[in-house]
C-alpha cells in the first residue's frame, strides 16, 4: 500500500467513526445542529486529500489538502464542544480527537514538503 492510500484509508475511517460519534449525539435542537456541521466537516477531510491525490499542479495539490486541513480544525472544535456541553464524555472521544489531531498534522507536514519540492 503506498503511503497516500494510507493516509486516504485513515481519512475514510476517521469519517466512518464521526459519523458514529453524529449518530451517537442526542437527539435536540443542538444534537442535530452539531451532528450536521460534525458530519460535514468530520467527512470532507477524506474527499479533499483524494482530491488533491489527483491535483492538476503543486498548486492545485497544496490547496485542496489545505481545505482538508482546515476541515479537520473544524472537526476538532466540533468534537471539544460536544465534549464542553455535555453531550459526550471526554473519555468516549479521547481517541477520535487524537486521530484528528494526527491527521491535522500529517496533512499540514504534506504541505510543508510539496511546497519545498515546488521551490526546488
Amino acid at each position: 500500500m503506498a503511503k497516500g492510500d494510507d493516509i486516504q484509508e485513515r481519512l475514510i475511517q476517521f469519517g466512518a467513526r464521526i459519523i458514529n460519534v453524529s449518530n451517537a449525539l442526542p437527539n435536540s435542537m443542538a444534537g442535530r445542529h452539531i451532528a450536521g456541521q460534525l458530519i460535514r466537516s468530520g467527512t470532507a477531510s477524506a474527499s479533499h486529500h483524494g482530491e488533491a491525490r489527483s491535483a492538476e499542479s503543486p498548486a492545485d495539490f497544496v490547496h485542496k489538502l489545505k481545505i482538508g486541513v482546515k476541515e479537520l480544525n473544524e472537526t476538532e472544535v466540533w468534537l471539544r464542544m460536544i465534549i464542553a456541553s455535555g453531550m459526550l464524555s471526554q473519555s468516549k472521544l479521547e481517541g477520535i480527537l487524537d486521530e484528528c489531531k494526527q491527521l491535522e498534522r500529517i496533512l499540514s507536514a504534506s504541505i510543508k514538503t510539496a511546497r519545498k519540492a515546488a521551490n526546488r
